[in-house]
């Protein structure tokens, strides 16, 4: 993994992104919201690594409840910097895994720093520089927003003027002196996010972040995510939102039944898998003949017909004679689609028969 600062073209403001040599990697600007993507070059010369300590470690961790094992033998790393995404079905273990990294449940079996601290035997000190949203956020319902984060921000030793700022920038001005049980689930999740900041923590752990949000609600937690990480935050993720994950997340890690069954960045991931993308193309006249002639191209794995549309998995260098062969063979295509292999298939592939 690798980090390098890059200049937006409209704005001028600078971004830090991360990659691997080889990487393209969707880039969204925090302050203009121009997007686009950057190709980290494979030549060593263009890329310089950056080293960065590990800010969370957990290893061998196992958990038992009633003898059943909801964690096992489970070990991850955190970098410095980092936006961690965190994945699995219902049941797997996350939560599970997120409470024993925080020392909110004890285990016997394995062990947990961050910082370079044991959460068992510092867990007050560590606390202080971790912020925490739960995976269901609960506030106290006869209060306001504003005096559950003023009572948070005493807790914190943080300054109450950033509750006010917090509010506003979660879109709950109007709602600052309502009592917090007449809250929409959208807007405690909201209020959730803002108390996981407050006093600025450089490491924050959050569970399901975006459950319960609509569409703009999720738009704004995931470009604040990408805002704290560009201020130097390291972010810790868990989420069924896939496809929130790959568009923030420098590194991924799967749990299966208790189990990592994975961890690297989404290409890789989907390299060693040797998931292939997709190319859709819509043909007035597809034949039997047409669909055996693209399923012999090298480099096709798989073909599917559905309505119009002959689906195509094959290597991204294969497409182009896909294309031709069909030309070839008489078909009139009238649309062509590509899709890149994603964190879904991803996902699919590895948590199989869940």
């Amino acid at each position: 993994m690798v980090s390098k600062k890059i200049v937006c073209p409209s704005c001028k403001n600078q971004v830090i992104i991360h990659g691997k040599p080889g990487e393209k990697v969707n880039v969204s600007c925090p302050k203009c919201n121009k997007e686009g993507t950057f190709y980290f070059s494979e030549e060593k010369k263009d890329v310089k690594a950056v080293k960065q300590p590990n800010v969370i470690e957990v290893d061998n961790l196992s958990k038992f409840y009633n003898g059943f094992k909801a964690v096992d033998n489970l070990s991850l790393r955190v970098k410095k910097g980092e936006i961690f995404g965190f994945l699995g079905p219902n049941g797997a273990g996350k939560t599970t895994t997120i409470k024993a990294m925080l020392g909110l449940i004890f285990s016997k079996h394995g062990n947990v720093n961050i910082n370079g601290k044991d959460i068992y035997r510092y867990g007050k000190q560590i606390k202080k520089y971790v912020g925490y949203m739960p995976e269901r956020v609960a506030f106290y319902d006869n209060l306001t927003a504003l005096q559950n984060l003023n009572f948070y921000a005493e807790l914190k030793n943080a300054p109450r003027e950033e509750c006010i700022r917090l509010i506003n920038e979660f879109g709950l001005k109007d709602h600052t002196h309502k009592k917090v049980g007449k809250y929409s689930k959208g807007m405690i999740q909201r209020l959730g996010m803002a108390r996981a900041i407050l006093g600025k923590p450089p490491i924050l752990i959050l569970d399901e972040p975006s459950h319960g949000l609509d569409p703009r609600g999720v738009k704004l937690i995931r470009e604040k995510i990408k805002e704290l990480n560009q201020n130097g935050v390291t972010i810790f993720i868990s989420s069924h939102i896939l496809s929130e994950i790959q568009a923030v997340c420098t590194q991924v890690g799967i749990i299966n039944k208790g189990v990592l069954v994975a961890q690297d960045t989404v290409n890789a991931l989907t390299k060693n898998l040797q998931i292939k993308p997709k190319i859709t193309l819509e043909i007035t006249n597809i034949t039997e003949k047409i669909k055996q002639i693209v399923h012999k191209i090298e480099g096709v794995d798989k073909t599917e017909v559905i309505n119009k549309k002959l689906e195509v998995f094959c290597l991204p260098e294969s497409r182009a004679r896909v294309i031709f062969e069909v030309y070839k063979a008489g078909g009139k295509i009238i649309n062509v689609q590509t899709e890149e292999a994603s964190l879904e298939d991803v996902f699919m592939r590895l948590t199989e028969g869940s």
